[in-house]
């Protein structure tokens, strides 16, 4: 049986991050559900793994990682697979991931859960035209930045590349137009293309 074991459900895309590097590099791993929309991810067990109350989590032995960036990282060192050739490229990575983690998938993640999974009675217009208009900007530097190159930090692929894609392959539950940024879209089937791609609901339990 395999060491790594990641808390997860097939909605989560952060922890699809973590479950996509373990299918594109080829590498055992163990899905745990959780019942996340029955809030299994407050009882005071997961706390006491991870405070923040949020999925995912990685355990691989007596480690226990939360936060995606974490986890891609660790398991990147851990690896070897997408980690980045150099200390320049290691530090062109980060600063991809943290540009994600904070100004894209930020951004995604809200505007996602509210525009398909909450009612459409109780959106909020003005909170989706909000976030839709924080989330345009990002779009367009991620495509300009992959107007000139097959991959955001290094000649290959990279876990900024997989912190970025988490949530971009929700398909129609997103609630923006991918088909309106050519590179990006080219990006997605790039990756989709390689060995080991699967879809999130694909990798990850929907259920027990």
């Amino acid at each position: 049986m395999t060491d790594y074991r990641l808390t997860c459900f097939a909605q989560s895309g952060n922890a699809y991050k973590a479950a996509l590097y373990f299918a594109l590099g080829g590498i055992e791993w163990t899905p745990v559900w959780i019942n996340f929309f029955k809030g299994a991810h407050k009882e005071p067990e997961y706390l006491a793994k991870n405070e923040y109350g949020q999925v995912p989590i990685l355990e691989h032995g007596d480690v226990c990682v939360s936060q995606s960036g974490a986890i891609l990282d660790y398991l990147a060192a851990q690896e070897g697979e997408f980690a980045g050739a150099d200390g320049a490229e290691k530090r062109e990575i980060l600063r991809w991931i943290l540009w994600d983690n904070y100004g894209f998938t930020s951004i995604i993640a809200p505007y996602r859960f509210i525009g398909h999974f909450v009612p459409e009675e109780k959106r909020d217009q003005n909170v989706l035209k909000f976030l839709g208009s924080r989330l345009a900007p990002q779009l367009k530097i991620l495509d300009q930045r992959l107007a000139t190159r097959d991959f955001v930090a290094s000649d290959g692929l990279s876990i900024a590349d997989l912190s970025i894609v988490g949530y971009l392959y929700y398909g129609e539950e997103l609630p923006f137009d991918l088909s309106e940024h050519a590179n990006i879209a080219k990006y997605l089937e790039r990756i989709s293309n390689m060995p080991g791609f699967q879809g999130p609901y694909d990798l990850m339990p929907t259920s027990a």
